[in-house]
């Protein structure tokens, strides 16, 4: 029985439940904009990292806060005059997601592959993207209810 209670208290999170916990809005920058402009975007809005978009609105790649600190930082080159395009790591080299992986299929690859952010794409369309922070808040939430749900049921407080 306790076995049973278990597997109904624990429901597999998926990237979609992710998402519809997150704003709608994905933010972007451009291949030619200068990485300094996009670091004062990550900047403004809180985040640490944007989907680069071609000027057709084609996803061309993602730049992060860690290609700043890797790509331009340690090589002594300057934000203000290198382009996003010199740095972002280009869209054939992501790793991405579909709405139907699991939170932990998530945590799977960003852990194999050291990777903090995941663009979500259903159908060839961006989605949104996940950080290792979103994966990491889920997966806390989701033991801790199942410890409130276990320890109910040693209390007998079982419904």
């Amino acid at each position: 029985m306790l076995d049973r209670f278990i597997r109904g208290a624990t429901a597999t999170k998926t990237v979609r439940d992710l998402l519809e916990t997150k704003p709608r809005e994905v933010w972007s920058t451009s291949p030619r904009s200068k990485v300094f402009d996009a670091l004062k975007l990550m900047s403004d809005k809180n985040i640490g990292a944007l989907m680069v978009m071609d000027e057709r609105g084609n996803v061309a790649g993602i730049i992060s806060e860690r290609d700043y600190a890797r790509k331009v930082i340690l090589l002594g080159k300057f934000s203000r005059k290198t382009a996003v395009e010199e740095i972002m790591t280009p869209v054939s080299h992501l790793f991405c997601v579909s709405p139907k992986n699991t939170v932990e299929e998530c945590m799977i690859l960003m852990t194999r592959k050291q990777i903090r952010h995941l663009p979500v794409f259903e159908a060839g369309r961006l989605l949104g993207i996940i950080s290792i922070g979103d994966v990491v808040k889920s997966v806390i939430a989701e033991k801790e209810y199942l410890i409130d749900q276990l320890s109910n049921y040693n209390n007998g407080r079982c419904m």
